[in-house]
């Protein structure tokens, strides 16, 4: 560190796909980098070229490790364990090179494959966890699909994953419920996700539009969201429904035939990078999602002046909206409520006006200036404590 100006290292899986903790990451690099003038390396193991899906500051340094993980998704158990741990040697033996040799002040993990081993590489930098899934989705398989021996290891993976918690200098949860689901640790400090959108201005929300943002898996529940729309559409004949997620939407596109969607009206689409546009051509957001960590999307749709319908899951979008006042949250899985809410908004102009501006207020807290001070303040804070 030379004059407060602190060596920053990310350790994260990719940069080069359009999720919330790439985007998440990326926003609040470029500000280390370009406002506090740190000194910030990120720490890739996926990607064929490192390139962020995101704008990067070329401020921001970016090493690929190269290992590709991935590859392990799609092969059997036992081969993929073997696999694992080969890579996973060979990513303790590189990303320990890495950092002897940059010697960071503070370095970060995202919690993925780095945390089995990150508190034991005596690089002498402090070391925060940032935690983006809620403890329940931690570590998660779908049992629904899974052989025993399959979740009596994962069971004992996830359980595992504490003792490292522990060691950890600090650990960023983005809620206040999510710091209550870790009562055996003492080193949790909140602080939600930025903001990542500088927004010129607000939607007119006169656009007969709803719109969600994400990625075609189950904890997103957009099958939920199509039965939903499935008996919207039939009522409010001149709206239509844009999805724009990473992922594959072949199921999604099975399911809507099951139900009998018209396709004119809603439209599965891949991943956007000007989110923003799309957000200011819309009317309302909806987040049909079964588990969030936090909860990002309604934060960018709120301060583009959409309200918003979220089911009340766990930790993210009730730490974000107030019931009835920037939005509607619904009872999970309530999907007659969530249509009748749904409706409703699409059917008061003025209500969605008032939630909508309610909305673009409470973003103001999420903006990089103040997420970034709190980042800011923890750093001082952990380095303060050794004196320097």
């Amino acid at each position: 560190m030379r004059d407060g100006k602190y060596k920053i290292v990310y350790c994260t899986p990719a940069l080069y796909s359009a999720g919330g903790t790439e985007r998440v990451v990326s926003v609040k690099a470029n500000y280390f980098a370009d406002v506090l003038g740190y000194d910030v390396t990120v720490i890739v193991t996926e990607g064929k070229n490192g390139n962020s899906f995101f704008p990067l500051s070329n401020k921001v340094k970016v090493i690929n490790l190269g290992l590709n993980f991935e590859e392990l998704w799609n092969i059997s158990f036992f081969r993929k364990i073997l696999l694992y741990l080969h890579k996973q040697r060979k990513y303790r033996k590189l990303l320990t090179k890495e950092l002897m040799s940059i010697r960071p002040d503070v370095t970060i993990t995202t919690l993925r494959r780095e945390i089995n081993f990150i508190n034991s590489i005596n690089d002498g930098s402090k070391k925060i966890g940032e935690q983006h899934l809620s403890r329940t989705n931690y570590r998660k398989i779908d049992t629904r699909f899974s052989k025993y021996y399959e979740k009596l290891f994962f069971w004992w993976w996830k359980d595992r994953v504490v003792s490292e918690l522990v060691k950890l200098n600090r650990l960023v949860v983005l809620t206040n419920d999510a710091v209550s689901e870790w009562p055996e640790l003492a080193n949790i400090r909140m602080i939600p996700d930025p903001l990542s959108l500088k927004v010129d201005g607000s939607s007119s929300l006169t656009t007969k539009r709803v719109i969600t943002i994400g990625r075609y898996s189950y904890e997103k529940g957009y099958d939920i969201l199509l039965r939903i729309w499935s008996v919207v559409e039939k009522k409010c004949t001149d709206w239509q429904l844009d999805v724009y997620a990473m992922g594959d939407p072949t199921p999604y596109v099975k399911l809507m035939d099951d139900l009998s969607i018209d396709k004119r009206r809603c439209h599965l689409h891949s991943s956007v990078v000007d989110v923003e546009d799309e957000y200011l051509k819309s009317s309302i957001l909806v987040q049909p999602s079964r588990t969030e960590g936090f909860g990002l999307v309604i934060v960018e749709a709120m301060a583009c002046g959409l309200p918003v319908l979220s089911f009340d899951c766990e930790n993210g979008p009730r730490s974000i909206i107030s019931d009835g006042e920037e939005g509607f949250l619904i009872p999970t899985f309530d999907i007659e409520e969530f249509s009748n809410r749904l409706i409703q908004l699409m059917n008061d102009a003025d209500l969605r006006k008032s939630m909508g501006e309610k909305g673009r207020k409470k973003s103001q807290c999420y903006q990089i200036e103040s997420v970034g001070n709190q980042w800011k303040q923890l750093f001082d804070e952990l380095m303060q404590k050794d004196g320097i």
